[in-house]
């Protein structure tokens, strides 16, 4: 064709060429699976324009090699693994050709008993077994497309291993790691500053984790200043994988399953339940209640503050507590702005205890009682507890406790009556001496309750009563100092000066009866009812420490609104706090449908009264903003007894390296700015990361060069500068999955393979690497003279090895490419049937979707 001509029916070609081609395959083709043969003709006039297709004969062929695949067994996921694909001749097109080399070790991780198959012997570790011959029945099915290995085994062929068991040579004990978290808030008022912070630091080393924790606490109060830091516990912890176990040595707390949860400085070691498949993860509780103003929440376990935040106003609910106790009762003060207070306990108990047949689980504790209260000893005490679950659905549980001034021993059993529900009762015999020196014996008796009723929509969380007789006392009883007394803030005080007080004990009050409820009721379309609350009653008194919440709430085309009622009052501690509360939320959405910030906005109202008389309602918008939803708002005004016109402004940002917080509150009478601060830090081997505030097992992401690249399911956690981020919160003993948003990577980034799954340990930093390819993406137009490359020619880059094949009139698609490379582009076995293409891609390429170019290619 003369130069400067345009071919007008080029742009046929492909189309035509492909139809030609799916038409010899299918004519050729005798069977679904038969050999095929690629006539050059179809494709070129010029055959030599063609390169060597003798590898696609027999039909849809990929190449062996390893593969990342998703293993499915019995249709249950298993996990992503790479596995060895052989050639193989007579498989289906989604199996591209390709058989899977099932090795020994692959089986035991499937949970096959390979004992039963004595065939299995025969094979090394890491030799592959001819699956459907070793073991009948069996079958592997690969689909290509979607890299998911499906095999199915024989019920016979498997070990007697719960649904969703993982082997323990899967899990992973993580990377070496120094991590520290930390949580900054303050309040500055008119007339007063505050500032708390927690940190948490700790070591990771192989399987050991060293870990501390301490909180620093500032005040300024009518020119009079309290500082002050605590440490709250300091303890090394580690896996015990073959006992199922777990050991920790230095500052805990016991377990909560047959006595009262205590803090000791000693060592222990119990049983894990996370390391049993599908056990329970425990729990951690719902701190409810109701702010009639912005508030500051405070939460104390023994004697230690585990919780400090700010609210505005009407019902909340903690739920991401993370208590220094696995239990243990929980001291709640709400600051409301107008300088009132309330108190009130939330009891931090579990449910029954029941057990499956055959599992036995242990807890031994030694060393020194610790409360972090000056007004109690510390004396050296040692503690057992064992539950066995036996069969007909009965538990058998008991243990003892032994201290110098304290024995007790409990012995229980529970059961599960099915459509009646899961009981437990135990009784518990004390002998004791207390701080006057004088002696006692009694018994307390405990019942436990739960059941969920799903017809009608009720479920019993928890329901349960002890009973103590007046001679029974706890351990906790038998190391106060004194016979009675206050214990107060050492770093919170009244407008006058006076500390504030947390908590009263009198030991000739001991505890008589206790009940506690959490309950709730579905109401189908018309919403549900809850209640929550305890009880507890003294011998020698008729008052009772009573916290009682009730609470209704609903939703119609988007609108939800509550109504909630308090009720609290505590012994020794004056005043008796009752407050009811109606909050109501509108989505803007339900308005004008669509997309944006508008659609994403609330208005709110908010009313509450107490028991003094004291009202107040605010009204407002809240909502949320960017792209990713990080950035959550509230603006309202409003009106309260006293203070007469009240406003407040409050964001939260949930960002890259923390999260941030900001609020602004006022009323007739002052005005305060309250902030909040969270985040975490993990140096590793590669550096070091900051990150959202970090989970007690993490993940380490690791994707070199990959900046901004978004986790999925992570608000706001992206990959900083050098591509790594951290993913807090895994779950430990499961598996986690991690996945990178291919959207929100840039034009210069590639990922082979943007799903990883990890296993890690209890505390572990456990490492998600990902393949990148940072570079150009770029579709390079490669000539021989004067003529394309050879259609399906094999192209590598020679410096990082990348790899594509040819297409139509020389086009190769390539990404991850540097500025300047070489390209070794192959059509057949011999020296002449190959040629160099060398390039330079222009600085404006790694910020493009795709560069278009063209090159030469020499011999």
């Amino acid at each position: 064709m003369p130069a400067g001509k345009t071919n007008m029916t080029a742009p046929h070609w492909p189309a035509l060429r492909l139809l030609a081609l799916a038409l010899s395959g299918a004519w050729l083709s005798s069977s679904a699976w038969a050999e095929s043969y690629f006539n050059p003709a179809f494709l070129s006039d010029d055959e030599a324009g063609v390169a060597d297709l003798s590898r696609f004969e027999k039909g849809n062929q990929q190449p062996a090699g390893v593969y990342r695949v998703d293993i499915w067994r019995n249709e249950e996921f298993i996990g992503a693994q790479d596995l060895a694909f052989t050639a193989a001749g007579g498989k289906p097109p989604t199996a591209g050709g390709l058989a899977p080399c099932i090795t020994s070790s692959l089986l035991s991780r499937l949970g096959v008993n390979r004992a039963a198959f004595p065939a299995l012997a025969k094979y090394a570790t890491d030799t592959c077994v001819p699956l459907e011959t070793a073991i009948p029945g069996s079958e592997a099915a690969f689909d290509f497309a979607a890299m998911k290995l499906s095999i199915s085994l024989p019920q016979v062929a498997m070990l007697n291993s719960a649904r969703g068991y993982i082997p323990p040579e899967e899990w992973d004990e993580g990377i070496t790691a120094a991590l520290a978290n930390y949580s900054f808030s303050g309040s500055k008022g008119t007339n007063d500053d505050s500032y708390f912070l927690s940190l948490q630091s700790g070591l990771n080393y192989g399987p050991w984790r060293l870990r501390n924790n301490g909180t620093w606490n500032y005040s300024r109060n009518d020119g009079q200043h309290q500082n002050s830091w605590r440490n709250v516990a300091t303890w090394l912890q580690r896996a015990i994988i073959p006992w199922k176990s777990e050991l920790v040595l230095g500052d805990s707390n016991t377990g909560s399953d047959v006595f009262d949860s205590v803090g000791f400085r000693g060592g222990r070691l119990y049983s894990s339940d996370s390391m049993y498949p599908d056990s329970l993860q425990g729990f951690a509780p719902t701190v409810r209640g109701i702010a009639r103003t912005p508030a500051k929440v405070t939460i104390r376990q023994n004697g230690y503050v585990v919780y400090q935040s700010y609210v505005q106003s009407g019902a909340f609910a903690i739920s991401d507590l993370n208590p220094t106790s696995s239990s243990g009762d929980l001291e709640v003060t709400v600051d409301e702005k107008d300088g009132s207070q309330q108190r009130y306990t939330v009891p931090y108990s579990s449910v029954p205890l029941l057990q499956r047949e055959g599992r036995i689980k242990y807890d031994l504790v030694a060393g020194d009682y610790r409360s972090g209260n000056n007004d109690q000893s510390t004396p050296f005490f040692a503690q057992g507890t064992l539950i066995a679950g036996l069969a007909g659905g009965f538990t058998l549980y008991g243990g003892t406790q032994l201290s110098e001034r304290y024995t007790a021993v409990a012995i229980g059993a529970g059961k599960n009556f099915g459509d009646w529900g899961a009981i437990s009762l135990d009784v518990t015999h004390a002998r004791s001496q207390l701080a006057d020196d004088s002696r006692h014996e009694g018994q307390s008796l405990r019942f436990l309750y739960a059941k969920s009723l799903n017809s009608v929509g009720t479920n019993f969380q928890l329901l349960g009563y002890r009973y103590s007789t007046e001679g029974f006392f706890t351990l906790d009883d038998t190391t106060w100092k004194t016979m009675s007394g206050y214990q107060y803030s050492d770093d919170q005080k009244d407008k006058d000066g006076v500390p504030d007080i947390i908590s009263y004990h009198n030991l000739t009050m001991n505890k008589k009866g206790r009940f506690q409820v959490n309950v709730s009721q579905s109401l189908g379309r018309f919403g549900s009812l809850y209640v929550s609350g305890s009880e507890q009653s003294y011998w020698g008194t008729g008052d009772t420490n009573t916290w009682y919440q009730f609470g209704y709430s609903g939703g119609w085309r988007g609108v939800s609104y509550s109504l909630s009622w308090s009720w609290n009052r505590s012994v020794g501690i004056p005043g008796t706090d009752r407050i009811a509360a109606f909050n109501l939320s509108v989505p803007f959405s339900i308005f004008s449908p669509g997309e944006g910030a508008l659609n994403r906005a609330y208005a709110t109202v908010a009313a509450s009264r107490n028991s003094d008389g004291d009202d107040s309602w605010q009204s407002g918008v809240s909502g949320t903003l960017l792209e990713g939803n990080n950035l959550s708002y509230s603006v309202t005004q409003g009106n309260a007894s006293g203070r007469g016109a009240t406003g407040s402004a409050s964001a939260n940002w949930q960002a890259t390296y923390g999260t941030l917080g900001a609020a602004y509150n006022y009323d007739r009478d002052q005005h305060d700015f309250n902030w909040q601060a969270a985040g975490g830090i993990l140096a590793h081997a590669d550096g070091v990361t900051f990150s959202q505030p970090l989970g007690d097992t993490n993940v380490l992401i690791k994707a070199p060069g990959a900046t901004g690249v978004s986790v999925e399911n992570q608000t706001g956690v992206k990959t900083d500068w050098r591509g790594y981020a951290v993913m807090p919160y895994a779950t430990v003993y499961r598996y986690n999955r991690v996945a990178l948003d291919p959207n929100s990577m840039g034009n210069n980034t590639d990922i082979e393979n943007n799903v990883s799954s990890v296993v890690p340990t209890e505390g572990a930093v456990v490492r998600a690497a990902f393949d990148t390819r940072i570079g150009v993406r770029a579709l390079i137009t490669v000539r021989r003279g004067a003529q394309p490359v050879p259609f399906g020619a094999i192209v590598r880059e020679t410096s990082r090895g990348i790899t594509s094949m040819v297409g139509d009139d020389g086009q190769i698609y390539l990404s991850g490419l540097p500025l300047r490379g070489e390209l070794l582009i192959q059509w057949g076995d011999g020296a002449a049937e190959q040629c160099r293409a060398p390039y330079t891609l222009p600085e404006k390429s790694l910020q493009q979707a795709i560069t278009l170019t063209e090159v030469r290619c020499d011999r």
